[in-house]
């Protein structure tokens, strides 16, 4: 059977999933695997499940050492190979498609990677720090791993491309904007699958003004009309707009310059700063896991949290004031899908739109937890990033 392996590779993971090539229509989607590698280049562990959750791999695996032409991505990738023949050996990988966080202004669809297209990304390296050099290094090692498949390349950006010019630029000399330097906007594959569950399952939603908040250990909202991007939380990098696991959010400019000029920091140091030690682990001086956190209770605990509450209430009501209003407030990813207290939070906040929250749907998993009077509905949708990389992959191979 061919398929199609979708691959989202970071640092020293690599989250996967299998897919049929061509599903039925019986089949749904197509998934028949997916699970992470974890602990590339230390001590890795492999965990898979089947889409009825049953565990099918869980293992150490010794990837060996390293060679002058053999990265941890190589490695790891060859294991998850080794394991899909055990798992079943009739599958034949037939293209991979990759996350790969910044396209850049020009690349605004799925697209085929080459080593020119490779070349081309590594420019936005810069751009995206914590991502880009790692789903780029996990394509060149799918690459060497898979040489008869086609390698094709999803952006977290391209939702973004279409937004308005004033959601698109900041207040810089416009050739800076030619240059490059705009607001690209991130979790465009999230938004790109819940706005198509929309479409299916909640159609007159979907063609109306909906506000997407993926909120997870790397957080943003999405300003969606009629299904096109009018706005995002997050800008030039993935740094920017709500607090994050690690990660500060809207910062002051000014913040950046006095700490290079009163503190002395160098430009990694602050990098470091504002991706890795800020966010919810530097508020709260415990961690960056929302669960951690709720466990933990305390007042530095209990601030973090309401920061990070507090500046998903002022983003939701900008894009709403931005798109004239709204119709619909859709809760997903980590955070988003399993924060029960937030969501009530959030939704009481929100009470002068209108919103209504059903507190016994939000706290037994319903997909609406608005009250039937709660003039804005609002939902929870389990993203599938994994799946919308396999529907535009197909969709490659078709064209193609």
């Amino acid at each position: 059977m061919d398929v199609i392996l979708v691959l989202n590779a970071g640092s020293s993971s690599i989250k996967f999933a299998v897919f049929e090539a061509a599903p039925s229509a019986a089949a749904g989607n197509g998934e028949l695997l997916r699970g992470q590698i974890d602990g590339i280049g230390d001590q890795t562990r492999f965990r898979a499940r089947t889409p009825d959750g049953s565990v099918v791999g869980d293992e150490m695996p010794d990837l060996g050492s390293d060679a002058a032409d053999d990265s941890p991505h190589e490695r790891g990738i060859r294991s998850l190979l080794d394991f899909i023949e055990r798992f079943d050996a009739s599958l034949v990988v037939r293209a991979v498609g990759h996350r790969v966080v910044h396209g850049g202004p020009d690349f605004a669809e799925p697209m085929p990677l080459d080593d020119t297209a490779l070349e081309a990304l590594d420019r936005f390296v810069p751009l995206a720090p914590l991502h880009q050099p790692h789903n780029l290094a996990g394509v060149r090692a799918a690459k060497r791993a898979f040489p008869a498949a086609s390698q094709v390349a999803c952006f977290d950006t391209a939702f973004h491309r279409r937004q308005p010019w004033v959601a698109d630029t900041f207040a810089l000399p416009r050739q800076l904007y030619a240059e490059g330097v705009r607001r690209y906007g991130f979790h465009g594959l999230s938004y790109d699958f819940v706005s198509g569950y929309l479409r299916q399952a909640h159609p007159k939603l979907a063609a109306g003004r909906v506000i997407i908040a993926h909120l997870g250990n790397g957080a943003s909202l999405c300003a969606v009309d009629d299904g096109r991007s009018m706005g995002s939380t997050m800008g030039f990098t993935a740094v920017d707009g709500m607090p994050m696991g690690t990660r500060t959010g809207q910062l002051d400019p000014g913040v950046i310059l006095y700490l290079l000029d009163e503190k002395g920091l160098s430009a990694r140091e602050i990098e470091t700063l504002i991706y890795k030690e800020s966010g919810l682990l530097g508020l709260s001086g415990i961690s960056g896991d929302w669960r951690l956190l709720e466990e933990a209770g305390d007042g530095p605990a209990r601030e973090a949290m309401a920061y990070f509450t507090y500046r998903a209430l002022r983003e939701i009501g900008g894009l709403a004031a931005g798109m004239g209003g709204i119709d619909a407030l859709i809760f997903t990813a980590g955070i988003g899908e399993n924060a029960v207290g937030l969501r009530a939070d959030i939704g009481a906040g929100l009470a002068w739109l209108g919103v209504e929250i059903d507190q016994a749907a939000n706290a037994t998993g319903r997909e609406v937890i608005s009250t039937a009077e709660s003039k804005i509905a609002v939902l929870v949708v389990r993203t599938d990033e994994e799946g919308v990389i396999a529907q535009h992959t197909r969709k490659q191979l078709v064209s193609g």
